[in-house]
């Protein structure tokens, strides 16, 4: 986002740019991995052995954990302190409590929410979207006010082509 910021662009492309990444699986898309999760027979039937399965195949398990809250993610806390898991999802965020340690992230958190007050499936993804729109609007001012057009190198590691 910062990128298009630096090139001028309208704050409109901005925040374009900002849901253009959150849609991805690895960010925004979380939630819906964890819905996905959830309505797996196997973790309906046993949440802890599902989840020793799919860690030993070395899989993620979707919305728990977050790289920039290793002690737990603040945010979640809050809203989980606030919205009682439904039943399917507490027993998968006791599961992974006890079995790894691992709290749930906002994902989770917000998935929690969007069940609990029944509102349309993806809802946790646009209530996502719409905290993060604040800051994608932020940072593109910052960017517009600092200046500079931001050019990211990459070195390509694959074969090279020959002709």
């Amino acid at each position: 986002m910062r990128v298009v910021a630096s090139t001028r662009a309208p704050l409109g492309a901005c925040v374009l740019a900002g849901l253009a990444a959150l849609v991805g699986p690895l960010h925004g898309g979380i939630t819906g991995e964890l819905r996905h999760l959830l309505a797996d027979r196997a973790v309906e039937a046993d949440p802890a052995a599902a989840i020793a399965a799919r860690l030993a195949r070395g899989e993620q398990i979707p919305a728990f954990g977050h790289p920039l809250y290793p002690d737990g993610d603040p945010r979640a806390a809050a809203l989980l302190s606030r919205t009682a898991p439904p039943p399917g999802a507490r027993r998968l965020i006791e599961a992974m409590r006890a079995t790894t340690g691992i709290a749930p992230n906002i994902d989770c958190a917000l998935l929690v929410l969007e069940q609990r007050l029944r509102l349309p499936v993806g809802a946790a993804f646009a209530i996502f979207a719409v905290g993060r729109t604040v800051g994608w609007i932020a940072h593109a001012l910052e960017q517009w006010r600092e200046g500079g057009l931001i050019r990211p190198r990459a070195v390509y590691p694959g074969p090279w082509a020959n002709g």
